[in-house]
């Protein structure tokens, strides 16, 4: 519309300089050398064309309005207010209606179709449609560990993922896994994204809100094995991941991004379990996110989680003798850190994250006094290329059931990334257990997805 007013502006200006130097051509006398009937001619000839400039511009002019006062019937109809503006437009110089009757009209588009109240918004076809996704992660060790059971090559996982916004309301995810031990629901549930309060609602299965690598899927790790505190205290590859509801709220504003998170499940899992109904897992975890410049953020976070567990004893107890081993409580209490520096100049060239996680446990032994234990893990990841990273971990832990017994590793690890697909990872991995017993491994990891995979918790 504004590339149309400038054309019109510029047709009236040098319609009204024309039109101002007619006359002054019909008053001077015609050169010696040129008789008059030429001159004439030449006079008429000017005349002919600005008659034809002033139909083309009425016509233009027309056209305008016709289009304009249309587009303002159909705002209208839609229940809209058209916007503001001038029906007509102004010209340097007003123009006289053109003395012949003929007249060039201007092609105009047609008239998009008025909108059917009925009609179905083409997003809810999401609904039956949703966005689908295939991941395998392909895992080959080669090294001594006594402890080792994974094969020398075995593709781990494959995770199918469906993910959709099923209204202005509400989206649902589910992640099914399926690996050597069977196929199972990693996770699935629906969110509430507008409850009042500003409040989120999950319900489903999922992974708890403990920590960071607990909620990380297999692919989504930036090594190829977890922590050893994850193994030893927060149940290793599974993690805490069980059937319940999390509510959430989040407090944002420009100096800091913070949620709270409650959350209650049914523990059935390996680190918390409950024979009876009403024992029920919570976890409650603050969540909080700053920017500290356009390149740089941390990330920080308290997670806590109380429930029941099955402890399983090796020696029965002595003859006359009874104690319970399920529903004894658990406690765990962790504490994560992540410092994010990545420059914008050279975004998809650099980037340096740092991630350290504590965590402390404390299991009810059935004959004897409460098992306290404690494991960390640092780890750092540079990008030094397009699509080269490499990094490195520590670890220490202590065992749940074993506080006094601490193992203790490190890994290297190299990533190349041949597409956004895909990844190949090697890794070497070096564990002093607590018994004496080493391990020294090398192993690689092939990653590969088909499909739109939604991105997961940052």
């Amino acid at each position: 519309m504004v590339r149309i007013r400038i054309c019109l502006s510029v047709v009236s200006a040098l319609c009204a300089s024309a039109l101002s130097a007619a006359p002054a051509l019909a008053q001077t006398p015609p050169p010696a050398s040129k008789p008059a009937a030429t001159a004439k001619v030449d006079v008429a000839q000017v005349k002919d064309e600005l008659d034809r400039l002033r139909r083309e511009f009425d016509a233009m002019r027309r056209a305008y309005d016709e289009r304009l006062a249309a587009l303002e019937a159909k705002l209208t109809m839609a229940g809209e207010t058209p916007a503001a503006g001038p029906a007509v437009v102004e010209t340097a110089a007003p123009v006289a209606p053109p003395a012949s009757t003929s007249t060039v009209v201007a092609p105009q588009d047609p008239a998009p179709p008025a909108p059917q109240p009925s009609a179905v918004p083409a997003g809810s076809s999401k609904v039956f449609n949703p966005d689908m996704s295939v991941n395998g992660n392909f895992v080959g060790v080669a090294g001594q560990n006594p402890f080792a059971t994974l094969p020398a090559l075995q593709l781990t996982e494959v995770e199918a993922a469906f993910q959709a916004v099923v209204d202005p309301y509400a989206r649902a995810d589910f992640f099914l896994s399926a690996s050597p031990q069977g196929l199972e629901v990693e996770e699935g549930y629906i969110t509430f994204t507008s409850l009042p309060a500003h409040l989120q609602l999950k319900v489903g299965k999922m992974r708890a809100q403990f920590g960071k690598m607990n909620t990380l899927h297999t692919h989504g790790l930036p090594s190829v094995d977890r922590p050893l505190v994850t193994g030893n205290l927060v149940g290793g590859e599974e993690g805490i991941s069980e059937p319940g509801m999390s509510i959430s709220h989040l407090i944002n504003n420009p100096a800091l991004f913070l949620e709270l998170v409650g959350e209650v499940y049914s523990p059935t899992g390996s680190v918390f379990e409950g024979a009876k109904r009403s024992a029920l897992l919570y976890v409650g975890r603050v969540h909080g996110y700053r920017d500290v410049t356009d390149s740089m953020n941390v990330d920080f976070g308290s997670s806590v989680a109380y429930g029941p567990a099955t402890v399983n004893v090796d020696e029965p107890p002595p003859p006359g003798t009874t104690f319970q081993t399920t529903d004894l409580n658990k406690r765990l209490v962790g504490v994560d850190a992540t410092f994010r520096y990545r420059p914008l100049e050279r975004a998809i060239y650099r980037r340096f994250n740092v991630r350290t996680e504590f965590i402390w446990s404390r299991q009810e032994m059935p004959t004897e006094a409460a098992q306290e234990a404690f494991g960390f893990y640092v780890s750092g990841e540079y990008q030094f290329a397009r699509r080269w990273f490499v990094g490195a971990r520590g670890d220490r832990s202590g065992r749940a059931l074993d506080g006094a017994a601490i193992d203790n590793g490190g890994a290297a690890f190299l990533t190349f990334w041949p597409t956004e697909f895909s990844q190949i990872r090697t890794e070497y991995r070096n564990i002093r257990f607590a018994g004496g017993e080493r391990a020294n491994e090398f192993l690689f990891q092939f990653n590969f997805s088909i499909g739109a995979h939604g991105a997961h918790a940052f």
